[in-house]
């Protein structure tokens, strides 16, 4: 599935830190930012969350909820939060045919002449009615948590 504009996300669920259930069905009504990223505590994927936690006050002031999602499981992500201090949630997407395979962001990679499965780093923008307002993919993370902020305050 490539998803875009206009689609509705799948209602699949991921495992917070805690363990616990997050259902994409619980953020009906709110604005929704859903930025995946590779893997914890790599430099491009540390940065990303450490700038959207930055901006985490301003998206709230802008009624839309974060969530970053990762192949990563749960006690990593505790530790990487704690490690850099980071306030953006996130969300363990370790099954596979998760959200990230559903969508088509966990997808074959090569380096090096060597194949194997990875995360495009991508993010999407879901408005209030549940359906996908912008589709960020692949990301550079420089300024990157701000281009999203401007277009959450404007949907």
């Amino acid at each position: 599935m490539t998803i875009a504009p206009g689609d509705t996300l799948p209602d699949l669920t991921l495992t917070a830190p805690d363990g616990t259930p997050v259902r994409l069905a619980d953020f009906t009504g709110h604005k929704l930012v859903l930025f995946f990223y590779p893997k914890d505590d790599t430099p491009g994927c540390t940065t990303e969350n450490i700038d959207f936690s930055a901006l985490a006050d301003d998206f709230a002031k802008a009624r839309t909820a974060l969530l970053g999602i990762s192949k990563d499981p749960p006690k990593k992500h505790q530790k990487f939060i704690a490690k850099h201090g980071l306030t953006a949630p996130l969300a363990s997407d370790a099954e596979t045919g998760g959200l990230s395979d559903a969508l088509g962001f966990w997808t074959e990679k090569s380096m090096y002449g060597r194949s194997y499965l990875g995360m495009v780093r991508s993010t999407l923008l879901v408005g209030t009615d549940g359906k996908v307002a912008l589709v960020w993919s692949p990301v550079k993370v420089k300024g990157h948590a701000a281009e999203v902020l401007k277009a959450a305050q404007a949907l």
